[in-house]
C-alpha cells in the first residue's frame, strides 16, 4: 500500500491579478449604477423641501398678516420660525443650492430649484 501524495497547488500571481482585476471592473460598475441613483434621490429631495417651503409659505400667506409679496421677501424667516421642518435642511435643494421664491402673476407663491430643473432637462422628465 502506497500511498500518493498531494501536491498543494498555490495560487500564482497571475491568477490573483485576475481576480483583483475583476473585482475592480464589477466594482466600477456598480460605481457608475450608483451616481445615477444618487441623482434621483436628489431630485426627490429637492422636491420634497419644495412642498413643504411652498406649504409652509402659504399658511404665512394665509394668516392675512402680511401681503404675498412680504411672505416671498421674507420666505427663510416664515420657514425658520415654521414647528414642522428644520430649516436649515429644506432652505436648499438635494445639491446644497439654495432654493428660490417667486410671487407669479396669479398672486401665487413658485418655489423653485435651478439644480432640479437642470436635472430634469437633462434627463427629459418633465
Amino acid at each position: 500500500m502506497t500511498r500518493k501524495k498531494k501536491k498543494k497547488r498555490a495560487v500564482t500571481l497571475i491568477e490573483i491579478m485576475i481576480v483583483i482585476m475583476l473585482i475592480s471592473l464589477i466594482g466600477g460598475a456598480l460605481a457608475f449604477n450608483m451616481r445615477g441613483s444618487m441623482d434621483q434621490g436628489r431630485a426627490f429631495k429637492s422636491e420634497q423641501n419644495i412642498a413643504r417651503v411652498r406649504d409652509i409659505l402659504l399658511m404665512a400667506d394665509a394668516d392675512g398678516n402680511l401681503s404675498t409679496e412680504e411672505v416671498v421677501e421674507k420666505w427663510q424667516f416664515f420657514v425658520g420660525k415654521s414647528p414642522l421642518v428644520d430649516a436649515s435642511k429644506v432652505i436648499v435643494d438635494g445639491w446644497n443650492q439654495p432654493l428660490n421664491v417667486v410671487k407669479n402673476d396669479d398672486d401665487d407663491i413658485v418655489v423653485t430649484s435651478d439644480r432640479l430643473s437642470r436635472y430634469r432637462t437633462d434627463h427629459a422628465i418633465k
